[in-house]
């Protein structure tokens, strides 16, 4: 299971609806993606989402 080590996040379920609100059940995974980001001054491989990635270089780029 696609799990950020981060935030945690991972995938949801719930219903897809049709027009004719018949419902079928269905995940949303989380965008999870392996990465090589500094920690600490290392460099470390991680597996993160998106939104955290996106989050850490503008951080980065402040400094």
């Amino acid at each position: 299971m696609a799990r950020c080590e981060v935030c945690h996040k991972s995938g949801q379920s719930g219903n897809n609806v049709s027009h004719s609100k018949r419902r079928t059940r269905t995940r949303w995974m989380a965008n999870v993606q392996r990465a090589t980001i500094r920690v600490d001054g290392q460099p470390r491989r991680v597996k993160i989402c998106t939104r955290c990635l996106r989050s850490h270089y503008k951080v980065a780029a402040r400094r």
